[in-house]
């Protein structure tokens, strides 16, 4: 008996080295060294690390983490240059991760019921966090870093060149009536009805996004629901979204342009902004499902096109998704200077944090994720149409 310990535990062993030995080789074809003192190197402070990765890829990567199993100093760097070398198809999909795949492609995880609860996983952690990492307006969305030409390097500034962007692409008039889907703290909404005099009701099911958001627009021509937007009913002269089919999930894009077909006017102009994927999946990350995002799908190009077929033109498509590289940065660099006014959050999370907001940014500097503002008009109703820069 324990001269069969001794060799199970000498296979273990042996197992191990090798398991370590191809994904050090694999990291360094990426130009990552482990132990090495570059920003891009890792320190890896325990060894199980290395059969963790080999078992569970990216959500391995992402718990190690926060578990300081390891660490760099340029978190941003490093996943730009894992996402850039493709290294994640390079380790074998395992049980687990053919699981989350599979309950991805059969199950609706973006119903009514189960959208708020999603909603309420990430939105509702808590305003004091939100409220220290985004702009005045806490606008979280990608912000738009020129206006009239010009480079803008202050968040606010670009968060504001965002919106604008956005209602001119709209052609925003005073008084239309513009639905907003997914209104977050009220950004846009508020920005909408001083800027260009619009009418709007935002909807969203995060309980605490509407709370603030009433409150910081009480005083204009703004309605906030705690609401899905399934069940919104009224015309509008304008739709947008901003952040939001990311949570539509590929199997109800086509029931969501659907409802934006109920309630948008003939003549109408919609516009949705939102990160999307280089090729189309049913499911994310398994360590952003799990942790930051759960239930959320970014769509393809080619699944948002043909949730839209036949009903509506396309009448621009804008990829800006390096402007958000430089958004991920500033949060990071808003919470990172605020974090001892934060006490309601501990090192795991804040581990966590760093990794969604860093690891996010190095995805869109390899390119890997893209931002896209789309604007849609009805096939029947299309005359000329020039978007605004």
């Amino acid at each position: 008996m324990l001269d069969s310990q001794v060799v199970d535990s000498a296979a273990i062993a042996s197992r191990c080295v090798a398991t370590k030995a191809v994904l050090v080789d694999l990291l360094d074809k990426a130009d990552i060294r482990v132990n090495g003192d570059r920003p891009s190197d890792i320190r890896v402070h325990d060894d199980r690390f290395w059969d963790r990765i080999a078992s569970q890829r990216e959500l391995a990567f992402g718990e190690s983490y926060m578990d300081g199993w390891w660490d760099c100093d340029a978190l941003d760097q490093v996943i730009a240059k894992v996402q850039g070398n493709n290294l994640r198809d390079q380790v074998r999909i395992t049980p687990t991760l053919a699981f989350h795949v599979a309950r991805s492609v059969a199950l609706n995880r973006q119903t009514v019921r189960r959208a708020a609860k999603n909603a309420k996983h990430h939105y509702d952690i808590g305003n004091d966090l939100y409220e220290r990492m985004l702009d005045e307006r806490m606008v979280y969305s990608c912000a738009y870093w020129r206006r009239d030409g010009q480079e803008l390097d202050d968040l606010g500034q670009a968060q504001e060149a965002k919106l604008d962007l956005v209602c001119r692409k709209l052609g925003l008039e005073q008084g239309m009536r513009l639905l907003d889907i997914g209104c977050g703290w009220g950004g846009l909404a508020r920005f909408a009805a001083e800027r260009y005099g619009a009418s709007v009701v935002g909807v969203s099911p995060a309980g605490e996004q509407v709370k603030v958001a009433r409150e910081r627009c009480k005083d204009l021509p703004v309605e906030i629901r705690q609401q899905d937007y399934r069940d919104v009913r009224g015309t509008f002269d304008r739709i947008t979204s901003i952040g939001m089919i990311e949570h539509v999930g590929p199997k109800n894009l086509k029931r969501f342009f659907d409802a934006c077909d109920e309630r948008l006017a003939d003549d109408g102009i919609m516009l949705h902004h939102t990160i999307g994927s280089n090729e189309s999946k049913s499911h994310i990350d398994p360590w952003f499902d799990k942790y930051i995002f759960p239930g959320g799908n970014l769509p393809s190009i080619a699944q948002i096109a043909a949730a839209a077929e036949r009903r509506w033109v396309i009448e621009d498509l804008h990829n800006f998704g390096p402007d958000y590289d430089r958004t991920l940065l500033a949060w990071h660099a808003n919470v990172a200077g605020a974090w001892s006014d934060l006490p309601n959050y501990d090192e795991r999370f804040r581990r966590m944090w760093d990794y969604y907001l860093l690891g996010s940014a190095g995805s869109f500097r390899a390119r890997n994720i893209q931002l896209w503002q789309v604007v849609f008009r009805k096939i029947r109703a299309s005359p000329t149409y020039i978007a605004a820069r």
